[in-house]
């Protein structure tokens, strides 16, 4: 492997859409939802173990979810550990891990990756993001892996492609961005899948650390001249200190908006492998094994008839777990939450938006 490539793994949201199995206290990058014994978190950890070396990956987190970095990754060196105090979205993550990053190895190519994703063709997943990673050593380009769409999805991000301007590495076709898109409406989805110019956007990035650094400095000096004065404090005691005062200080912005819908460097890196950002209780109900009635049921002792295309989960074992009549719906039967829905993931966005408006009642979040 080369010791020049390095993976940023970003583990610090709170998964709100899979409430109420993911809480704030412990979200779902933290939790085995597929049930195969590893959580999302250590699913895309040792993913990229097959493509850098274990001491070259990262973790930015929240604080509050340190002891769970550790617990369920004691390989990662506490060093590689980046824990920020405040949410501020994704371009002060990647800044943060970029400076600190950039002081120790200023050769680095990094892949960015969320903790939440499933991959399933992981033999070519890691042959593209190897090949990228290669590329990207000497290249002033940001890449953005693309993925090539199966169905008008309206709950992912969009890459338009400049057809015209193309890059062929190894057995990857590169395309020059010419749009970002955020999700869109299903009669708009259909057209983007028409048109033959638009790709899922995976939300993983590809970069060598001089590239990114120039571009966030250009982009987003509001960010970048906070971060910029932590040279003598990387790798020290005093980091901490340092990075709390920025962070009360540092804009919340995304990295897609921040930087590459303005930049002039960004590519596409497509790809077919199976992907899917696994976002909400729809994304993970279309993957997850199902019963001959459409039916995804775990937990509890199941007596199910007349149900259809419905979720029914119950964290006790020794429960009894008896439905009825049920059509698309969702029942999750937790200690101190009991969920009965429709399976549709606005229901579940308005429930919890309703949670965080009630005295007292948000302590289940």
């Amino acid at each position: 492997m080369n010791h020049n490539h390095y993976c940023i793994i970003m583990a610090g949201g709170i998964g709100s859409r899979f409430w109420p199995v993911s809480r704030q206290a412990r979200p779902k990058q933290f939790i085995d939802i597929l049930g195969v014994g590893r959580t999302f978190l250590q699913m895309t950890f040792d993913r990229y173990t097959k493509i850098v070396p274990t001491e070259n990956i990262l973790i930015v987190t929240a604080e509050r979810y340190a002891g769970l970095v550790r617990e369920q990754l004691p390989e990662i060196p506490e060093d590689h550990i980046l824990l920020e105090p405040y949410k501020r979205n994704t371009a002060p993550c990647i800044a943060y891990a970029t400076y600190k990053l950039y002081k120790k190895n200023p050769k680095a190519s990094v892949v960015v990756a969320p903790s939440d994703h499933l991959i399933i063709g992981e033999e070519q997943f890691c042959d593209t993001i190897s090949t990228a990673l290669s590329y990207a050593e000497k290249s002033d380009n940001l890449f953005t892996i693309g993925i090539d769409p199966t169905r008008p999805e309206t709950n992912y991000g969009y890459i338009q492609i400049n057809k015209s301007v193309e890059k062929t590495v190894g057995s990857h076709q590169s395309f020059q961005v010419k749009t970002f898109t955020e999700k869109p409406n299903a009669d708009l989805a259909k057209v983007f899948l028409e048109t033959g110019e638009f790709f899922w956007n995976s939300g993983m990035f590809i970069w060598n650390l001089k590239a990114i650094k120039a571009e966030l400095e250009r982009c987003l000096p509001e960010v970048t001249t906070l971060f910029q004065g932590g040279e003598d404090v990387y790798y020290t005691p005093a980091e901490k200190d340092f990075i709390r005062r920025v962070y009360e200080d540092c804009p919340a912005i995304s990295i897609d908006y921040g930087v590459m819908e303005k930049t002039q460097k960004a590519w596409a890196f497509l790809s077919d492998f199976g992907w899917s950002d696994l976002g909400t209780w729809e994304s993970v109900y279309e993957r997850v094994m199902k019963d001959d009635d459409g039916n995804v049921i775990s937990g509890g002792v199941p007596m199910v008839d007349d149900v259809q295309g419905s979720i029914v989960l119950c964290d006790n074992q020794q429960k009894l777990v008896i439905a009825r009549g049920l059509d698309n719906m969702m029942v999750i039967d937790l200690a101190d939450v009991l969920l009965v829905c429709h399976r549709d993931d606005k229901t579940v966005k308005d429930i919890v938006t309703d949670l965080t408006m009630k005295d007292k009642i948000d302590r289940y979040l």
